[in-house]
């Protein structure tokens, strides 16, 4: 492969055209003009003996790789799976579930393989997929965007606290890929070495498209085993990648044994020359899930669910990877 000049500089998701810190800026201004509501995954209600909690979230740019594929069979998990996984990592069963397509023209083909994708999500997270609206707005939307609100039941004494402490061990569960944060990176990486209909240079996937496309996982089924195992908090690691540790409390996070990086991950980090840093910063890097808890329990949780002990909360701040500062 042969690469120009622009080719061999450093790519960074900020260069790539999404600045993560004038997100937060923004963010932080939002919620300080509209207050900020309980909770941190999801907004928390208190209706009497339990919470109702809600998240929403959408599946971004991974929508373009879609569409260059004409394939949108597996976003509408994407979807699913970006809400009902932030409401795990609040200890929050999700229950329901509503859907907004936005499209520039109505389309059959496509809506019905988004549909698809959505009914496979809910079955996949054991909601009820209650409803949906579909826009029409060729003035506004460029093709389609997608995005849901996930609704979710707790006990009070369900909630996990969120907070972690010096000497807990952190329990980590592998990803199914790059899950649907960081696309506008990878897109930029990828399209740098060539296409999206490009063969994959790795196994387990024909093209390119099809690596970036690998639906993100649904990490529900951890529920109840993080709650019997007394976990403090988790972390669902998505835009931001491995900081989103530090939504634990102000400690320093050291992981020893983090999942393998999948191969989609170490190609991208290649062709777009991006720092170690920085894919550490946008990405899961095989490992989408996170969970707080005392050493004790910490093996036998790992056990009961296929995970793995990756490391230990100190005293400090910031997270460290095999010696990698972030």
């Amino acid at each position: 492969m042969t690469q120009g000049d622009d080719d061999d500089e450093e790519l960074t998701y900020a260069a790539a055209g999404v600045d993560i810190d004038a997100s937060e800026a923004a963010t932080a201004a939002l919620i300080g003009a509209v207050g900020e509501a309980e909770g941190d995954y999801a907004g928390l209600l208190d209706i009497g003996d339990r919470y109702l909690a809600l998240a929403t979230d959408g599946v971004g740019t991974k929508l373009l790789v879609a569409e260059a594929l004409e394939d949108y069979s597996t976003v509408g998990i994407d979807c699913m799976a970006m809400n009902v996984n932030d409401l795990v990592a609040a200890g929050v069963r999700p229950v329901a579930f509503v859907d907004y397509l936005a499209v520039d023209e109505p389309d059959e083909r496509f809506a019905e393989q988004v549909g698809e994708g959505l009914a496979r999500g809910a079955e996949l997270a054991d909601v009820e997929l209650v409803g949906g609206e579909t826009a029409v707005m060729p003035e506004v939307v460029r093709g389609l965007d997608l995005a849901g609100t996930c609704a979710g039941l707790a006990a009070k004494d369900a909630i996990f606290d969120g907070t972690s402490r010096p000497g807990d061990a952190l329990v980590g569960w592998r990803s199914s890929g790059i899950h649907s944060n960081g696309l506008t990176l990878a897109r930029e990486a990828v399209t740098r070495a060539g296409g999206y209909t490009d063969p994959a240079p790795f196994e387990g996937y024909e093209t390119l498209g099809e690596a970036l496309l690998e639906p993100t996982r649904i990490y529900t089924d951890l529920l109840d085993p993080m709650r019997e195992h007394g976990v403090r908090g988790a972390a669902h690691v998505t835009g931001g990648g491995w900081s989103n540790l530090e939504r634990l409390g102000a400690n320093r996070y050291v992981i020893d044994e983090p999942w393998e990086v999948q191969p989609v991950f170490e190609f991208i980090a290649e062709v777009g020359n991006v720092p170690a840093e920085e894919m550490h910063r946008t990405f899961n890097m095989g490992t989408g899930f996170v969970a707080a808890l005392d050493p004790e329990q910490a093996a036998a949780l790992a056990t009961a669910t296929d995970g793995r002990v990756i490391g230990h909360v100190e005293k400090g701040d910031g997270v460290s990877i095999r010696g990698l500062e972030l």
